[in-house]
């Protein structure tokens, strides 16, 4: 009976396989900045290994009213977010010198759907997870699962100025690509960029979807940018604790709460931790290739005045009439 159940779940597997295979090569598809292809998949470029997951988690995840979905477009300060929302949801539990982010990573405190829970054909058991519970995942708002539009869940959004996001995908991807591969050029990824060829882009389709919801459902869209929070991460951790649900109280600001989970948050903190310099945490990604520099700015150090002007055009024409503006920095 087992031997039976194995093969057809293996059948099953292939039949899957076959399926995923006549799908990508109806795609259109470009070059990816790591390896293999990103494939225009539901109007966005999504990286070949995540459109199986992206499937799985569509048509298998079911919302609860009380889930806190976190979402970014990658290298736009994910790992800060997920680190500084558990902290506040937890923090009844957890004070910051006996908190799990001491030696658990934050991407293991709070799974991503595609590249985690989905990921390798996995369809996962969620009735174990207590609620309130919290997921993560870089999947433009038109492709979330129609059961997050429709349960009321919670959705907390974090984007990056165009700039600096461009040159932490760069370096990020830059270190992680095969050796075999050669160096990703910064012009070249930089066109790339630009034509909205990144993994889970268009950039500015990606952001401005979720700052439209934003608007349209301040009460379930929380829209929050990496310079904000920069700027005064303590005002921008009680809009985003009112938000969950769990507003700081009087007695815990005046108690040093905020400032507390603040530093345990903090990019240098959570960068000298030994785990966060240690082992996977991502799939096929290094802890240790998580943290750089994490500064507002750093764009200055790398583009050319010729890049910057393209790009700021090109932000111009996506932005108008939005009513989104970005900081480029502080």
């Amino acid at each position: 009976m087992e031997d039976s159940t194995q093969m057809i779940t293996e059948n099953n597997n292939l039949a899957e396989t076959d399926v995923i295979a006549d799908l990508l090569s109806s795609l259109p598809k470009e070059k990816s900045w790591q390896s293999g292809y990103v494939y225009r998949y539901q109007g966005f470029w999504c990286p070949e290994k995540q459109i199986p997951a992206l499937i799985a988690f569509q048509k298998h995840f079911r919302a609860q009213k009380t889930d806190t979905i976190l979402v970014t477009m990658p290298k736009s300060g994910t790992t800060w977010l997920k680190a500084l929302a558990f902290s506040i949801m937890n923090r009844a539990k957890y004070t910051p010198s006996c908190s799990p982010l001491n030696s658990v990573n934050p991407h293991d405190l709070v799974p991503f759907f595609e590249f985690g829970l989905y990921a390798n054909n996995q369809i996962p058991d969620l009735s174990t997870f207590q609620s309130p519970r919290m997921f993560a995942t870089h999947v433009p708002y038109p492709s979330i699962s129609d059961s997050i539009k429709n349960s009321g869940c919670r959705i907390v959004y974090l984007c990056r100025n165009p700039f600096d996001n461009f040159i932490s995908s760069w370096h990020f991807l830059s270190k992680t690509r095969p050796e075999g591969l050669g160096p990703l050029l910064l012009e070249e990824a930089f066109d790339s960029f630009c034509n909205g060829h990144g993994g889970f882009g268009p950039f500015f389709d990606h952001v401005l979807g979720y700052w439209r919801e934003s608007l349209e459902r301040p009460e379930e869209v929380l829209f929050l940018t990496y310079e904000e929070m920069k700027e005064d991460i303590n005002y921008q951790m009680k809009r985003l604790a009112e938000f969950l649900g769990c507003p700081f109280s009087l007695e815990e600001e005046a108690d040093g709460i905020v400032e507390g989970i603040s530093k345990l948050c903090s990019f240098s903190n959570l960068k000298d931790k030994e785990i966060n310099k240690t082992g996977k945490s991502l799939l096929y990604f290094e802890n240790k290739t998580l943290f750089r520099r994490g500064e507002v700015g750093d764009w200055t150090n790398y583009l050319t005045p010729e890049m910057v002007d393209r790009l700021n055009k090109i932000m111009e024409q996506k932005l108008a009439g939005s009513g989104l503006k970005f900081k480029t920095g502080l």
